[in-house]
């Protein structure tokens, strides 16, 4: 078993805000990081040692990455399977090959997850206009058509009312592979992030329940409110996922809530997520320090929870006529500003959250609402 001790040099593969947030966890622990990612002056580069600016596809390049490095891990699920499979090669990469591979794929990952006799949404695969129509005979209407790839805060998904709306929903995928899936009306959207060690033991946040706007993620808050039975339910599916996996590292699983009870997962993310931001903040160990102490074969951290928290997420469009006005959210002085470096602002991008911890989860939820409105640009 491979422990890589503070001083030694993690390996990032992805440069967004995710791996940003594990570098200041590792930096403050006396680590040293290494980032690889197309880009240049990155969130994660900002604050890592080295930032190596290379195409995935450069394989030479992510081999003499890795080889610099005493253990990798990812940043994002999107990152190609053969730069993970070339990083692998040289060095340890936590999580593996094989879940990035299943993960970034909507038809893999529903397969493998109801061949491991977990809950999924109905669904059908579909690669064709035939397929698609067979899939709405078995699945029915409504339902929701997504591209098997690629996908995320909303994007590559058309909804169908009726059989009829399956050309068009066809077109605006581009005709990619996808999947067809029952919609559910569901009564909330909940996660679980959980690590899971190189030893094989497991830790978990509780259950976050999120609201979206547009499809992105909008505010989450935690303990989320829902019956005893349903958290421990919750909570025993994610780590379920996670011992099918055999992880290394942190996944989160997000569910469909039903009005009975019942739980659907809906997607899994090998890595730290954004409704687990609030754990910075809230807990004692942070998801991004869970993920590093994973990754290194450390023991996992307490995640006992200090106080009742919410997040709320800060979107592109509060930049739309110029840089917000940070000095009345400082105002607020109850709420954490976090902020990505990312240098391009666009609506719908996640530039920053802010966090909040009170007595109350109603109480927290206000604060970070009140001090996001009190932004010049907000539409919230």
């Amino acid at each position: 078993m491979t422990v890589v001790l503070p001083g030694g040099t993690i390996g990032v593969l992805g440069s967004g805000q995710l791996g940003r947030m594990l570098a200041l966890a590792a930096r403050r622990m006396g680590y040293r990081v290494h980032v690889f990612s197309p880009e240049r002056h990155s969130p994660t580069g900002q604050v890592a040692d080295l930032e190596i600016a290379a195409p995935y596809g450069d394989l030479t390049a992510v081999r003499q990455f890795a080889a610099q490095v005493d253990v990798i891990t990812l940043e994002f699920e999107n990152v190609p399977a053969e730069t993970a499979v070339a990083a692998a090669e040289m060095t340890p990469l936590r999580p593996g090959p094989g879940i990035l591979h299943i993960a970034q794929n909507r038809r893999r990952e529903k397969r493998f997850l109801a061949q491991v006799g977990l809950p999924v949404t109905p669904f059908a695969p579909v690669n064709n206009r035939r397929d698609l129509a067979t899939a709405l005979d078995k699945i029915g209407c409504p339902a929701i058509l997504k591209t098997a790839a690629s996908g995320y805060d909303g994007k590559g998904q058309v909804r169908l009312d009726k059989p009829e709306q399956a050309a068009a929903a066809w077109e605006a995928i581009n005709r990619e592979e996808a999947v067809l899936e029952q919609f559910l009306a569901f009564e909330r959207e909940v996660s679980v992030v959980v690590a899971r060690g190189l030893d094989g033991r497991t830790a978990h946040y509780g259950v976050i329940e999120n609201d979206h706007q547009n499809h992105i993620l909008d505010i989450s808050r935690a303990p989320a409110a829902v019956e005893p039975e349903t958290a421990a339910r919750a909570v025993e599916l994610a780590t379920a996922v996670a011992e099918a996996f055999q992880l290394v590292g942190v996944l989160c699983v997000e569910f469909f809530l039903m009005g009975d009870g019942r739980l659907f997962i809906n997607e899994i993310a090998p890595r730290p997520h954004n409704s687990g931001h609030l754990t910075i903040d809230a807990c004692l160990t942070s998801q991004f320090e869970q993920q590093l102490r994973a990754v290194c074969g450390l023991p996992l951290g307490d995640t006992t929870q200090l106080r009742p928290a919410a997040m709320a997420n800060l979107l592109g469009n509060l930049w739309q006529a110029g840089e917000p006005d940070w000095l009345t959210l400082f105002s607020f002085p109850d709420v954490k500003l976090h902020l990505y470096g990312k240098l391009t602002p666009r609506p719908g991008r996640k530039m920053g959250h802010l966090t909040a911890v009170a007595e109350t989860i109603e109480t927290a939820v206000a604060q970070v609402s009140a001090a996001r409105a009190a932004l010049p640009g907000s539409e919230r």
